[in-house]
């Protein structure tokens, strides 16, 4: 294919991606602070996607018996925290539908092997994005009572907005990703980027890592809640190396070349 043709297909894609980001959007205007709170039959959710996040806050207030809330500083500040809250749920629930059109511009120029890996890897990847927020939404509540606890008895906490919900989706975007490095670690095998036991090798490096990361996206002396996060995390990590080294077996079975690598720089090939 032509470049120019190259570049249109690349419009096309993007194009269609953006129209599922504004689709999603336009839910998550509604799904943001609730605004069809009538129809929503489950009691958690009234409130929206705001309720949810801002009921750590709520919590925290009551147990203390002081003032905790969320500021929004001005006028338009609520609005502007609408739109963006709108536009992060969008991406959220579009996800599926943009990564499948960066795949099919992609798939092209992949052999169709290759491309029913493609396809693995978004039908793996999505929901293990969903299950690291998902993980961060359970986690939320208990960092948030670490860090409001150092608030001195006879003083308020009143939040900033903008902080607290750039906090809750660093949170939630830094578990989502966490739980997609399995997904790559597959795929530069099969890529034969890596291979299983350069990975394996590694393993004391990505047990530090992956504690590493549960500290910082946790801020909270309970290690509880760290491990929920390091177990996981752990658990995929391994699992992507076991599957990174039963292909590695796979292709050397199958491979009938030899392995001219090991050859001496001086030393004639069988070629």
């Amino acid at each position: 294919m032509p470049l120019l043709e190259h570049l249109k297909e690349l419009k096309t894609r993007v194009f269609r991606a953006a129209v599922f980001v504004l689709l999603g959007s336009l839910a998550g205007w509604f799904l943001w602070q609730g605004w069809t709170d009538s129809y929503w039959k489950v009691p958690a959710f009234r409130g929206g996607v705001f309720g949810l996040l801002q009921s750590p806050i709520l919590e925290e207030a009551a147990r203390r018996d002081m003032v905790v809330s969320i500021n929004f500083g001005e006028v338009g500040s609520a609005f502007d925290f609408a739109v963006k809250g709108a536009l992060w749920i969008g991406v959220i629930v579009s996800s599926p539908f943009w990564l499948w059109q960066f795949w099919r511009f992609i798939t092209p120029g992949l052999t169709k092997k290759e491309r029913g890996y493609a396809v693995g890897f978004i039908s793996a990847a999505v929901p293990l994005f969903f299950v690291g927020a998902f993980m961060a939404y359970l986690v939320l509540p208990n960092a948030v009572r670490f860090l409001i606890d150092f608030t001195p008895a006879d003083a308020s906490n009143v939040i900033s907005a903008s902080v607290y919900i750039q906090f809750c989706m660093q949170i939630i975007l830094a578990f989502g990703l966490g739980f997609l490095v399995p997904v790559v670690i597959v795929a530069l095998n099969l890529a034969g980027v890596v291979s299983g036991k350069a990975v394996l090798k590694q393993w004391r490096l990505s047990v530090f890592i992956s504690f590493l990361f549960a500290a910082i996206a946790t801020p909270t002396t309970d290690i509880t809640t760290m491990f929920m996060l390091v177990a996981p995390l752990l658990f995929l990590f391994f699992a992507a190396t076991v599957i990174a080294l039963i292909n590695d077996k796979r292709r050397a079975r199958k491979s009938d070349e030899p392995d001219y690598a090991q050859l001496s720089d001086d030393e004639a090939s069988t070629i």
